[in-house]
């Protein structure tokens, strides 16, 4: 208990807010940047760096990540992961290990993103799963959109191009591949890959011409 409240000590006379120090634990090794705020009932383990004027918790755990500056997490869960400048994510969402989260990304509630990498503006609202992916700029993810990453034997990866847009309910059947600027309509299967400045919609999506 003293040994907590060291550390605590140590990082708010080094600018660290931290709103209820008895329940925040912050472990020896982790690095915390000036004007941050801590939220209480936060846990930060490991060889975790936290950026610049961020916002961490309520209710949040990060172990072994890398949180750029001016980043928001709340009530969620990050593992050994890394978000660059400006991310938001929260509430109750999870970012599992070997996932990266580029510049202005937003993950809203209840999300999940595993061993993925998203662009940079890319937009998670809301009840999606992404895993084994890889995102690019400036995409939309719609409500309850799935990677469906395991076949029964392996992990297959999904990418996504620059500017997709992923409708509510997706369900992408990796391996497979959106192309730039795609759209995928509400509760579409794709099964296929999609070509650039194609829109598909239905089970198994088929293609449509855009209006």
């Amino acid at each position: 208990r003293v040994v907590r409240q060291r550390i605590r000590e140590h990082w708010m006379l080094a600018g660290v807010t931290i709103i209820d120090p008895p329940s925040t634990f912050i472990d020896a090794l982790v690095e915390i940047g000036e004007d941050t705020v801590i939220e209480p009932n936060t846990s930060l383990k490991g060889k975790t760096q936290i950026g610049r004027d961020c916002c961490i918790g309520p209710h949040t755990i990060i172990a072994d990540s890398t949180i750029g500056d001016r980043c928001r997490v709340t009530a969620s869960v990050i593992e050994g992961s890394v978000l660059e400048e400006a991310v938001e994510v929260g509430p109750f969402s999870h970012i599992r290990p070997e996932s990266h989260l580029e510049s202005n990304v937003h993950v809203g509630n209840y999300g999940e993103i595993k061993k993925s990498r998203l662009g940079s503006g890319t937009q998670m609202g809301h009840f999606s799963y992404i895993g084994d992916a890889v995102v690019g700029r400036n995409v939309n993810i719609g409500a309850g959109t799935i990677t469906c990453n395991y076949d029964g034997v392996r992990k297959n990866e999904t990418i996504i191009e620059d500017g997709a847009f992923i409708g509510s309910d997706s369900m992408l059947v990796a391996p497979v591949r959106i192309g730039a600027r795609a759209i995928t309509g509400a509760g579409a299967v794709v099964t296929r890959d999609v070509p650039p400045d194609t829109l598909v919609v239905g089970v198994p999506a088929k293609t449509r011409a855009k209006k």
